[in-house]
């Protein structure tokens, strides 16, 4: 077996390919091809420069029986609209390119996200749970385009297998997401009248999950699965292994605040990404296990890890705060008070210099 890996010079690809080798030989994996547009130092791979967006994709995909798609771009940085018209394109590619070359199958990666947080969520929901999603600029989006990309592949060319893989909230070193910056706060924002549950996903873990799929043949039912730790935390649980209190909002306040935020710039992900670290979503990953895959991390290892990850960072909102901003945040920072306090103070600022 060929197996070619996009993204392979950073992050999940690249652990990816330093791990698919180790087996190499072995009658499963025969060799690994590393794809990205410049070289990286995995060692025992091949690479392949290119450009995961250039249709000229195809012609590195000679030979190549699984691609896994790795190289996305997940940045709160990013510009939304930017970050979308990559992740997009560069899904729509790998997926024509692989047909194009008959690659028998392909692995996308998305999020739980698609699944959709929600109070009334049972915890957990079933794999095969509908999604719920939301049209805007937000991660989610892109996710849920990226997911209908790949049925409609699957419909187009009935000779590509195409695998999505919904890993729970990442955590891991090097990780800068909505979910770390909630766990470098203050305080843990909670929504009045709701009890969180928090399931995580560590990126060893993905890793894992992904060569386990790969060398298994491990693809679920209608060609998703997902990939977590098992079980889930409550808020209490969480709240005592972070050391971290929580202050409690009204559910309109919350995320009312939230958007007026986003709107001016401060915070970097829409209202709706709030709900992920307000409302449980939580998923049975039933497929991997039954296959004889476990997770190494349970969440409070997960949790903790992503804490070791944050030492000395600070964010308020999804906002990563310097030090001085951290250290009056923390002096002034009373509850659900300073919260709204502080949102409409950062509104008014700007809108007054804006004015100006």
């Amino acid at each position: 077996m060929v197996v070619a890996v996009t993204g392979a010079a950073t992050g999940v690809g690249r652990m990816l390919v330093e791990r698919l080798p180790k087996a190499a030989g072995s009658g499963r994996v025969a060799r690994v091809i590393a794809i990205d547009e410049q070289r990286g130092d995995a060692d025992g791979v091949t690479w392949r420069i290119a450009d995961v967006r250039d249709p000229r994709l195809a012609a590195r995909l000679a030979g190549v029986d699984v691609l896994v798609h790795t190289d996305d771009d997940r940045s709160l940085e990013t510009h939304p609209r930017e970050r979308r018209a990559r992740n997009i394109r560069a899904a729509q590619t790998v997926l024509t390119a692989a047909a194009a070359e008959r690659v028998p199958r392909v692995i996308l990666i998305t999020s739980t996200m698609v699944y959709g947080a929600d109070p009334a969520n049972p915890v957990p929901l079933a794999e095969s749970a509908p999604l719920k999603t939301e049209s805007g600029a937000g991660l989610l989006s892109d996710f849920a385009e990226i997911e209908e990309l790949a049925a409609l592949a699957r419909r187009a060319h009935p000779g590509l297998s195409v695998t999505v893989v919904r890993p729970a909230p990442l955590v891991g070193p090097e990780l800068d997401t909505l979910l770390t910056r909630h766990f470098a706060a203050p305080r843990l924002l909670t929504v009045k009248g709701c009890e969180q549950a928090w399931q995580f996903c560590h990126v060893e873990d993905l890793v894992s999950a992904l060569d386990f799929m790969v060398r298994n043949e491990v693809d679920g039912k209608d060609g998703v699965l997902a990939v977590g730790c098992d079980g889930s935390l409550t808020q209490a649980d969480a709240e005592e292994i972070a050391g971290i209190r929580s202050f409690e909002l009204p559910a309109n306040l919350a995320f009312g605040a939230t958007q007026r935020l986003h709107r001016v710039g401060i915070t970097p992900a829409p209202a709706g990404e709030l709900r992920f670290l307000v409302y449980p979503c939580v998923v049975d990953c039933v497929t991997l296990r039954e296959a004889g895959w476990h997770p190494e991390y349970d969440n409070a290892e997960a949790l903790q890890a992503l804490l070791e990850a944050r030492t000395g960072k600070h964010a308020l909102v999804g906002r990563t705060l310097g030090r001085k901003e951290a250290t009056i945040t923390a002096a002034s920072a009373a509850g659900a008070a300073v919260a709204a306090i502080g949102t409409a103070a950062a509104v008014r600022h700007l809108r007054k210099r804006r004015k100006g």
